[in-house]
């Protein structure tokens, strides 16, 4: 078990450079007008993060209800049908059945496996809406950090922090979870190559999984009693926060949500003059704020949790009313 993190890197580094070595193989993300570059870059450094991860999983499994099932089956559905859309773009009807598919295979294993006796206790109806929110709350969890995959290491740096918060945190309640360690460090050797100016994307095979592992750990945890239900939702903040928003704004004017877009706050920062290392930087300390604020609460004062999710959604909100601010006065036409 002390080797993992070893290993994680040996496998996940040894992909890297194997993908690196045939890029011109690999599926490209071609530049559009929706998008922030304008040079194709391979869009495959996902595999690289599983090399990595995969193989601690199968050997310490992840402390969720009922084993590897409820997270593997689905994790590897997403994984394939991610896989072909990097290749050829799947249509949205497939990809959201899917998605829904894998997060409903999750809520109703982890669910079935409670054995807690209140748990058992509810009502069946309770435990049915539960069972819907925990569904939507995986599949938005799985979309939104495709969404914010849009921008150079962003969603890489978001993992690592928002996966070593989690090993951390499982350490306060039991161990270490071995497998959020892999994931964390199989991260790095892409994060490397993501950076800016980055020489290769994550790609659907590396955000769709890993949004949804994202989710499915972090409720794992509360139903296992690692963390209470604000952790996730506080270390994760960034990435949630900021696609709800965009989300609701865009289906509040009529947008088609599920179409391309450059309406984030985090695009609308490089296309305001901070580029991708400017707002690397400024998503990269929030990241690590809020990060750090879950850890030390649940370390030391556990029921300020809450109230602490509350302010920084307030901060959120305060930094976007800046971001719109000044998206206005360096656009006025734009809504």
């Amino acid at each position: 078990m002390a080797a993992t993190p070893v290993l994680a890197l040996v496998l996940a580094t040894t992909v890297v450079l194997g993908l690196r070595a045939f890029a011109a193989r690999l599926p490209y993300a071609a530049p559009s007008a929706r998008g922030l570059h304008a040079a194709p870059i391979p869009r495959a450094g996902g595999w690289s993060i599983w090399a990595g991860f995969l193989p601690a999983a199968l050997l310490w499994p992840p402390d969720v209800p009922g084993g590897l099932a409820p997270w593997l089956a689905p994790w590897l559905a997403l994984l394939i049908l991610s896989a072909f859309d990097d290749a050829r773009p799947v249509a949205v009807g497939v990809r959201l059945l899917v998605h829904f598919a894998a997060a409903a295979w999750f809520s109703a294993s982890v669910l079935a496996n409670m054995a807690s006796p209140a748990w058992i206790e509810l009502p069946l109806g309770m435990r049915v809406a539960i069972g819907i929110v925990v569904t939507l709350l995986v599949t938005w969890s799985l979309n939104l950090y495709n969404f914010m995959d849009g921008s150079d290491a962003l969603a890489g740096l978001m993992g690592v922090v928002g996966f070593g918060a989690y090993a951390a945190g499982s350490a306060f309640s039991a161990s270490p979870e071995p497998a959020y360690v892999a994931l964390t460090i199989a991260m790095l050797p892409f994060l490397v190559v993501n950076l800016p100016p980055a020489r290769m994307f994550m790609g659907d095979v590396g955000s769709i999984p890993l949004g949804f592992l994202a989710a499915a750990f972090g409720i794992a945890g509360i139903v296992q009693q690692h963390w209470p239900g604000w952790f996730p939702g506080l270390v994760f903040l960034p990435f949630w926060s900021d696609a709800t928003v965009t989300l609701a704004r865009r289906a509040l004017r009529g947008q088609r949500v599920w179409e391309a877009h450059r309406d984030h706050y985090y695009q609308r920062l490089v296309r305001m003059g901070a580029g991708h290392r400017g707002t690397l930087a400024l998503y990269g300390a929030w990241m690590v704020a809020c990060a750090g604020t879950a850890l030390g609460l649940l370390a030391f004062a556990p029921q300020a949790g809450a109230a602490a999710l509350l302010a920084w959604i307030c901060i959120a909100g305060a930094f976007f009313a800046a971001i719109d601010y000044h998206w206005r006065r360096h656009s006025p036409t734009s809504p």
